[in-house]
């Protein structure tokens, strides 16, 4: 019988803050990407089958049991398994700082003795390509895989051997004894890496994440435990070369199961600025607040007409859109796409994202900005010409442009921050005009953007739906959450919204996102109502709802971006930055709140 992926909320995430992969808890890394999150995955039998590429380490037993923690805070995985024979120790890490891209798996028998088996298939070019697989001369137990520009080289302390175009060892580990395997990565024209020096790698990992970890300044407190695994998660998925953080580490996971909404988050999203910028400040990264805002101005560089919605991992623009028609998808959730063309889009809730990035980074007096000021300048003039257009709205729907509510209202952010900047620090620019714009398009959302008979806000000028995203509008500061039209708007999202529990975006059944069928309850929209209870004084409501939304968090604390109450189970793509940064967000407001504090003052 062929491999069939586990459920999104049985795997975890390894990673060195360039790459990462996907383990379940049957010990088999069923996605990982080298040399970075964006290049193409060597092991994706998660979108596909074992044909696809997977590694699995595991008891031979069948009916062995696993448990599975994070070691010392960070993303070093122990996965315990037990069978009638005894128990054993996985341990899989992406170490930190090593010569090449690797990875280390290690096994270590904890009582009795057990029979173990790893299965290695590497299918390179996103689970198609097969490798030329050689020993290395002169080693023992020591293989090199090679597929066009990709070279794999796997040493282990057990003997391997080829079956049926996998790699196989079957061993048996006693109380006291340990195997170690080896991989990595390089350039097929170039030598095969050396030896990793392994007990240096261990221990400089462990120590990275546990300093890391500790310099958090949530360390003790109501939920401090669950925002610092969030912020961890981030980490994780920061591409340390440039500062960039991706969405997710996945493509095409599916918002739907067995749907077309399968879409490619390896890539940096404007949207997540502000507020992964506020989360990071927050969590006391300023190191990494910083390399994220320097990656956000280099990557916006250039003509302001040319601003997109999401940038690479270095800043790429051209995110062409493509599909692997040779996976499957993830139970059977087709198309699986590589590349998002999302990035050629109109969404001006950005250019606000970015002004109050800019805003925050001042504020709190991170260093070196530069010609930011210039530029946010180039932007705002810019934006002066467009704001009054169409766009695809920060939910980038694919059924056309209209007049979104929270693309103007972000509009008003963008203008806002930039005039609170120039008081704060004396900046050079056209205040008066843009006073009175920020006014007018503050004027034009509390009039177009209305509903007459509910007084609330609406999803898009003229219209009647909602849109999960008017509850950033006191987040934001647009209106007080005291605001009658704030509260209407809560308890609008409350009834038309709120499904089993969760807050969905908006409601998919009347075209305006140009998509067909349905998709899950989008789990950041359901921390910012936490926000929004506890601004609005409503502390018991805020708390209850937190408190049970972290219980849908998977066994060690990692979300993905959307939950399926009918099948009750996670789904999207997998870990989500964007719901880690919302439960970041929310818990340090919550806490505010709590410790007797204002939580009206937290602007993002």
């Amino acid at each position: 019988m062929s491999y069939r992926p586990l459920r999104i909320e049985d795997y975890a995430l390894i990673g060195d803050c360039s790459s990462c992969a996907l383990v379940g808890r049957n010990g088999s890394i069923d996605w990982l990407c080298w040399p970075r999150f964006d290049s193409p995955a060597c092991m994706a039998a998660l979108l596909g089958d074992d044909d696809n590429g997977r590694w699995q380490i595991a008891p031979a037993d069948a009916e062995a049991t696993a448990t599975r923690t994070y070691a010392d805070g960070g993303v070093v995985l122990e996965t315990i398994f037990t069978t009638a024979s005894g128990r054993v120790r996985l341990t899989d890490l992406m170490p930190v700082d090593a010569p090449r891209p690797s990875l280390i798996r290690i096994v270590e028998a904890l009582d009795g003795t057990v029979a173990m088996r790893s299965e290695l298939k590497l299918r390179f070019d996103y689970g198609v390509s097969v490798p030329w697989v050689s020993r290395l001369p002169g080693e023992e137990h020591a293989i090199a895989c090679i597929a066009g520009p990709s070279m794999v080289v796997l040493r282990a302390t057990t003997a391997l051997a080829g079956e049926d175009m996998a790699t196989i060892a079957e061993f048996s580990v006693a109380k006291g004894e340990r195997h170690i395997f080896a991989m990595s990565w390089n350039d097929s024209h170039k030598s095969p890496p050396e030896p990793l020096d392994i007990p240096h790698l261990l221990s400089h990992t462990d120590d990275f994440w546990k300093q890391w970890s500790q310099r958090c300044t949530v360390q003790d407190g109501p939920y401090a435990s669950e925002i610092r695994r969030s912020l961890v998660t981030l980490k994780a998925m920061t591409f340390a070369a440039t500062g960039g953080i991706v969405a997710a580490p996945t493509t095409s996971l599916p918002e739907q199961l067995g749907g077309p909404r399968n879409w490619d988050y390896r890539y940096c999203w404007l949207r997540d600025a502000a507020i992964t910028l506020f989360a990071l400040i927050r969590g006391g990264y300023e190191e990494e607040a910083t390399a994220w805002r320097d990656w956000l101005q280099r990557s916006i560089a250039g003509s302001p007409d040319q601003l997109q919605i999401m940038y690479g991992l270095s800043g790429e623009r051209q995110l062409v859109e493509w599909e692997a028609d040779w996976l499957a998808g993830y139970e059977n959730s087709s198309p699986v796409r590589v590349g998002n063309a999302a990035a050629g889009q109109l969404q001006l809730d950005v250019y606000g994202e970015v002004s109050s990035a800019l805003h925050l980074s001042r504020t709190n007096g991170m260093p070196g900005l530069g010609d930011g000021w210039k530029l946010q300048l180039n932007l705002l003039e810019h934006l002066e010409t467009i704001w009054q257009d169409p766009d695809e709205g920060m939910w980038e729907v694919r059924g056309g442009r209209k007049p979104f509510t929270v693309s103007k209202a972000m509009c008003w952010l963008a203008f806002d921050r930039a005039l609170k900047d120039m008081d704060k620090f004396g900046f050079d620019g056209p205040r008066e005009r843009w006073s009175a714009l920020r006014d007018e398009i503050h004027a034009t959302v509390c009039r177009e953007g209305i509903d007459p008979e509910r007084n609330c806000f609406t999803q898009y000028f003229g219209g009647k739906g909602l849109d999960a995203g008017l509850l950033l509008l006191p987040l934001i500061g647009f209106l007080p959450a005291s605001d009658p039209r704030i509260t209407a708007t809560i308890a609008a999202v409350e009834t038309d919204l709120i499904e089993d529990g969760f807050v969905l975006r908006y409601r998919t059944d009347d075209g305006t996102d140009g998509l067909p069928g349905h998709e899950g309850a989008f789990l950041a929209c359901t921390f910012w109502l936490v926000e929004v209870y506890a601004m609005s004084g409503r502390i018991d409501e805020a708390r209850a709802l937190y408190e049970r939304l972290l219980g849908y968090g998977n066994d060690l604390g990692l979300f993905s971006e959307e939950y399926d109450t009918a099948a009750q189970r996670q789904v999207g793509n997998f870990p989500q930055a964007f719901t880690h940064v919302g439960l970041v967000s929310a818990g340090m407001r919550l806490r505010k709140a709590l410790e007797g504090g204002s939580a009206k003052d937290m602007h993002h």
